[in-house]
């Protein structure tokens, strides 16, 4: 026979590794091990950091809603106003027209401040506030059997009757 190693099916050390006894045992991780420790905590990181941008763009857009509904909320008051304001406008603007009217404007003035044309005679009918108090005790006035024409021709002309 020739000599020849034997081959085992796993060396004890690995050929190009600087790998020590103790990396038998479990005490130093390996470069492959120390690898994916750090693409994981890269990963994570990734993971954190987009996370947190997704985050703060999640509360900028909750944060640009509420200001829209703000503003939502004062473009409809407003709007309410500039309608009162319109409703106003058209009532005044109805009111003008209608005084406008000549006819209108001397029915006014006849009514509420009691003018009258030149060459008019204003006319006032005073009713007397209580009747008037009899002199004699036993003496009683005579009946009003007079008609109704003859109260409105004493009350204009002051004609006793």
């Amino acid at each position: 026979m020739q000599n020849q190693p034997e081959s085992r099916p796993f060396p004890l050390r690995p050929a190009a590794s600087g790998a020590s006894v103790t990396s038998a045992v479990g005490m130093q991780e390996s470069a492959g091990r120390m690898r994916a420790r750090r693409q994981s905590l890269f990963t994570q990181t990734v993971i954190w950091v987009t996370g947190l941008i997704c985050l703060s763009f999640l509360l900028a857009t909750l944060a640009q809603a509420w200001s829209n509904s703000q503003l939502m909320q004062r473009v409809q008051a407003a709007q309410q106003q500039e309608q009162q304001f319109q409703q106003h406008h058209d009532d005044l603007a109805r009111a003008a027209k209608y005084y406008n009217n000549p006819f209108v404007l001397e029915s006014e003035a006849r009514q509420q401040l009691g003018y009258i044309r030149p060459g008019e005679h204003a006319v006032i009918v005073v009713s007397p506030a209580s009747p008037p108090a009899q002199s004699a005790p036993g003496h009683s006035a005579p009946a009003h059997t007079q008609g109704f024409w003859q109260d409105w021709w004493n009350i204009f002309f002051g004609v006793g009757g």
